[in-house]
This record gives structure tokens, C-alpha cells and sequence, in this order.
């Protein structure tokens, strides 16, 4: 049975979609089997970013509601051999949809993937406590601003509340001599707000927003810093 990991934010712009997507294609080029499942529903962006805008048929919301089987919403990024999306609806639609159905749903796709990674939205409404069905790990990404992180933690307690038991955080978009001329918080500041595992760190790049536009995730670039780093956080998270 694989392992359904969480990724959300408790605000927008944090990068989650970004990290999600690099997490997915970073195991699978290490020969495990993945799954994405984008789950902000009416402003999905997974298929941007790994580049398969053009291949979406169905989405999450039309296995849900029946509408088609599960291996008809997966489709493949020909780049990976073991890495596969299921995008979200392209207008939100949740009325019916109830964390039942996705919790039965991602252990479908557990029985069928070593790792099932959800990109949940961003914030804490309906449509959290339907991409955190079910999971087994979760992983919050912020970034060095009180706003965010204070978010963060409001979202760590929900994850608790859910039950999911193991969970870590990434601080994202880090830029380096803001933090030490004192215009954001240090990284010993955030760890005394965030109180949970520290999965890792990401520097502020601009290449990684060239990779996002491109529908490149950065890890192909296997003999840079990102990847390196990207590659000891995801470490910490699954093993």
C-alpha cells in the first residue's frame, strides 16, 4: 500500500503547487510510482506546471461523480516512467463531493502507486478537509512572513485535528541577506511558531519560476544546487 502525503499552505503564493510537482517528479525519477492529484478545484495549475495542459480529458470531480473510471483520468508525463496527474475539475463543483468519496478514492490509488501526492488548496475552507482525506502525511509550505506563517500553524492545528499524526513543514522563497539585515523572520523565529519537523529549506530562485512556466520541473537540472537540496527534503518526508 503506497503513502497519501498532504501538501498545503495556509495562503496562496507560498509555491505548494511548485513543490508538489517537483516532489513527484523527483520519486519517480528514483523508480517509485506517482500519482498527482491537483484537488483546487477550479484553479487547477499541476497540469501547467508538468506541462500536460493539452492532455486533460477528465479530472478528479468526473471520477468522483462516476462520470469515468480512474485509469481514464490518469495521464501520463511521458518524461518519467512511473509519474502520472490527475488534474482538478476545471470549475469547482464540490457540493457533492464528500471526504468519503476522496477518501476512498486516494486509497484506490494507494493500492496502485508507491506514493499518492495531493495538492491541495490553499487556506483552510471545504476544499482542505477534502484533499487532507485520508492521508497519511502532511506537508505545509510557507514562507519567511509573519502573515504566512501564522497561517501555517493554524493550519498544522487543523491537520491534527484530522488526524494525521506525521507532518513536517518547507519554508519557501528564502532570500537570504533579508534575513539577515532583519526585514523578515529568521529561520529560529518561524521554528518557535511552526512547532513541527523542519523538512527543509528553498532558497529564492528565479530559475524556478522559469522551470514552472516552461512545464519543466526543476529537478531535471540533476547537478544543481535545487535539485540537490529538493532531494534531502523529500528524503526527510518519506523515509
Amino acid at each position: 500500500m503506497g503513502k497519501v502525503i498532504l501538501i498545503t499552505s495556509g495562503k496562496g503564493g507560498t509555491g505548494k503547487s511548485t513543490f508538489a510537482s517537483n516532489m513527484g517528479a523527483l520519486l519517480a525519477s528514483e523508480g517509485k510510482s506517482v500519482v498527482l492529484v491537483d484537488m483546487d478545484m477550479g484553479l487547477r495549475t499541476l497540469d501547467i506546471y508538468m506541462g500536460l495542459e493539452s492532455k486533460v480529458v477528465y479530472n478528479v470531480y468526473d471520477v468522483v461523480s462516476g462520470l469515468c473510471r480512474i485509469k481514464q483520468a490518469l495521464i501520463k508525463d511521458k518524461r518519467f516512467d512511473n509519474l502520472y496527474l490527475m488534474a482538478a475539475a476545471p470549475h469547482r463543483d464540490d457540493t457533492r463531493v464528500t471526504q468519503l468519496h476522496m477518501k476512498v478514492l486516494f486509497r484506490r490509488l494507494a493500492e496502485k502507486f508507491d506514493y499518492v501526492i495531493v495538492d491541495s488548496p490553499a487556506g483552510i475552507d471545504d476544499g482542505f478537509a477534502l484533499a487532507a482525506a485520508g492521508a497519511d502525511k502532511a506537508v505545509v509550505v510557507t514562507v519567511p512572513e509573519y502573515t504566512a506563517v501564522r497561517d501555517a500553524e493554524v493550519v498544522s492545528a487543523l491537520i491534527d485535528s484530522m488526524g494525521i499524526k506525521e507532518k513536517y513543514y518547507v519554508i519557501n522563497k528564502v532570500r537570504p541577506e533579508m534575513i539577515t539585515s532583519g526585514m523578515i523572520p529568521t529561520i529560529e523565529e518561524i521554528n518557535e511558531i511552526i512547532r513541527m519537523p523542519l523538512a527543509g529549506i528553498i532558497q529564492y530562485d528565479e530559475n524556478i519560476h522559469i522551470a514552472v512556466n516552461n512545464g519543466l520541473p526543476i529537478v531535471f537540472k540533476q547537478d544543481s544546487y535545487i535539485y540537490e537540496n529538493m532531494n534531502n527534503i523529500v528524503k526527510r518526508i518519506t523515509e
